[in-house]
């Protein structure tokens, strides 16, 4: 990826993520069947597989391929990813309504209207044991990125690193949304999966 993120570079990520979801696809499954319904990294793997069938059109701009994403997503995952990650690549790729390429600042402005757009929808805070918590941390450090000077690869790599971090700050935690909240103390010592893919979903890129 060079200094701008194109219609072009855009396409070349998101094939890059259904590419990592696919090699990730059994340690998705693994997380999630200690925590949740263990079906995460299938369903992961079939929407991005549904994506990638869908990046051989004609895009205008940036915008138009995230929304594609999303709405893909929507109808492709099942469980709560789908509407989670449609959610989260609708609002950002709306926060990036009308650019041509997306510079640093674009791609922050994109990942924060993810992680805004995954918080609402899941009614989940910082520190609940959810993918919000590897998504709140790279729109931070997305932001100080740009804020200055990053140019788009190293505002995406700020990211993926904080929600590397943010997924790895999940696993002592006791989780108080979805199917793992049911386990109470039994879900410490282990990650939560959309976690997880969320920053193999910001580290595709780099």
């Amino acid at each position: 990826m060079a200094g701008v993120l194109d219609t072009a570079a855009t396409v070349s990520w998101i094939r890059a993520i259904g590419a990592v979801i696919a090699e990730q696809e059994q340690h998705l499954t693994t997380l999630d069947r200690t925590i949740g319904d263990g079906d995460h990294g299938a369903n992961m793997r079939r929407g991005f597989a549904a994506v990638t069938e869908k990046l051989d059109g004609e895009f205008a701009d940036p915008e138009e391929v995230l929304k594609t994403v999303a709405t893909t997503l929507i109808s492709t995952v099942g469980g709560a990813s789908g509407p989670l990650y449609g959610t989260a690549f609708l609002k950002g790729s709306m926060a990036v309504k009308g650019r041509a390429e997306l510079d640093g600042a674009g791609v922050a402005a994109f990942i924060r209207g993810a992680a805004d757009g995954v918080k609402a929808r899941g009614k989940a805070e910082a520190g609940d044991k959810t993918m919000v918590d590897a998504w709140l941390p790279a729109a931070e450090a997305a932001e100080a990125a740009a804020a200055d000077g990053a140019d788009a690869q190293a505002v995406l790599s700020a990211a993926a690193a904080a929600a590397r971090k943010g997924a790895e700050e999940t696993e002592p935690i006791v989780a108080r949304k979805g199917r793992a909240s049911y386990l109470g103390e039994r879900a410490i010592g282990h990650r939560d999966p959309g976690a997880e893919s969320t920053a193999f979903i910001l580290g595709a890129a780099e």
